[in-house]
């Protein structure tokens, strides 16, 4: 167990699409052992960006995808690179389960979505 999994956190659907996270949660970017430790503070908001014709096959409510989802959001936020993020992200989807093909999926689309 890590101390992203083991995070009680909570999340507030505010409208549409947007959540607010209760609680911390902390992802380690990179390999285990890399020491880059990232918070998302308690009280975040943040987006689960899934386009509304690919919704009914990944749900913006899934629980699995909300700590991801405000873990890429705040990265971004603080100036990290979309690619760096997307990877986090892909990582923090595993560790809740998240099946390999959707996955891969969900990074390609955050990674390169303002590419086009």
């Amino acid at each position: 167990m890590s101390a992203y999994t083991q995070a009680v956190v909570v999340f507030e659907r505010l409208e549409g699409i947007q959540y607010r996270q209760h609680g911390a949660t902390r992802w380690e970017i990179g390999a285990k052992g890399s020491g880059w430790w990232f918070e998302v503070r308690d009280g975040t908001v943040f987006d689960v960006s899934i386009p509304v014709l690919l919704r009914w096959i990944f749900d913006p409510h899934d629980p699995r995808y909300l700590k991801a989802a405000a873990l890429h959001d705040e990265l971004l936020r603080s100036g990290v690179d979309r690619i760096t993020a997307a990877g986090a992200s892909n990582a923090a989807l595993a560790a809740d389960g998240v099946s390999r093909p959707k996955r891969f999926a969900m990074t390609i689309a955050v990674a390169f979505y303002r590419f086009t």
